[in-house]
């Protein structure tokens, strides 16, 4: 049985899928931007749908790991605006995944980002961020397409970072905010990966599972670390991943 699971990919395929695994671990215990590598990553070594299917349980099960860490933090009433619309994202990408193909998606996403882009531009002025932050048809703009972007290439993290950002949100709360948020999006797009999309199936699972110690040690690596970084460099960290990985997507590099 074990020889059959490893049998399904090569070794190239699984040193990238126990990196991801690491590096999703890291992203989920507060080191934003470093999830959304995993994108073109693992693109690259399974192909763009068979990607996120593979990605998508990695997640939940980090997902799972940071929000008993940074449960206590969350700012519910942040979730609740940004939910109602972030389903209706991801129903939406649902119909347009059977329609469009792999690139088209990196091309949707990366107009987005550049949207993102200058939104993280203009949230620096002070009366812009509280607009964004206190305005409910701008956190369900951005509901509706977290819940696209993250259905599509799992790629949400951009966009909620540009409205979570607006809200100067401390650190601690940004982590669980988003761990939460996450976690119940991602499982809501479950079920679709398994039965609509047929991206997740037993085979992909098992090989998720052989993953699951190298998202448990990138958690707790990451933790180490962002108990390290200030609150003023944190947001630029933030802001800076952001960056660079919205120009990978446009670039495609």
């Amino acid at each position: 049985m074990m020889s059959e699971i490893w049998q399904q990919f090569d070794s190239d395929q699984w040193m990238v899928l126990f990196i991801a695994a690491l590096l999703i671990g890291m992203a989920k215990a507060g080191i934003k931007g470093l999830g959304m590598f995993i994108v073109p990553m693992m693109a690259a070594a399974f192909g763009g749908k068979a990607s996120v299917g593979l990605v998508l349980p990695m997640l939940s099960m980090a997902d799972v790991f940071a929000v008993s860490y940074y449960n206590r933090h969350a700012e519910w009433h942040y979730i609740k605006r940004l939910l109602p619309m972030a389903v209706v994202g991801v129903l939406i990408a649902i119909g347009v995944g059977y329609y469009v193909n792999d690139a088209v998606f990196t091309d949707m996403i990366a107009v987005i980002i550049i949207g993102s882009l200058v939104l993280l531009i203009l949230q620096e002025r002070t009366s812009f961020s509280s607009f964004m932050a206190s305005n409910k048809y701008v956190a369900g703009v951005f509901g509706g397409l977290g819940g696209f972007t993250t259905m599509i290439g799992n790629a949400a993290g951009p966009v909620m970072a540009v409205y979570l950002l607006s809200t100067r949100i401390p650190k601690n709360n940004y982590i669980g905010t988003t761990a939460w948020f996450f976690m119940i999006i991602n499982l809501f797009k479950f079920p679709f990966h398994v039965f609509v999309w047929g991206t997740i199936t037993w085979h992909s699972f098992r090989a998720n599972l052989l993953a699951l110690p190298a998202i448990v040690l990138g958690v707790f690596v990451g933790i180490l670390i962002v108990k390290r970084i200030p609150e003023l460099a944190f947001r630029y960290f933030v802001i800076v991943m952001t960056f660079i990985i919205s120009l990978k997507l446009l670039l495609g590099w």
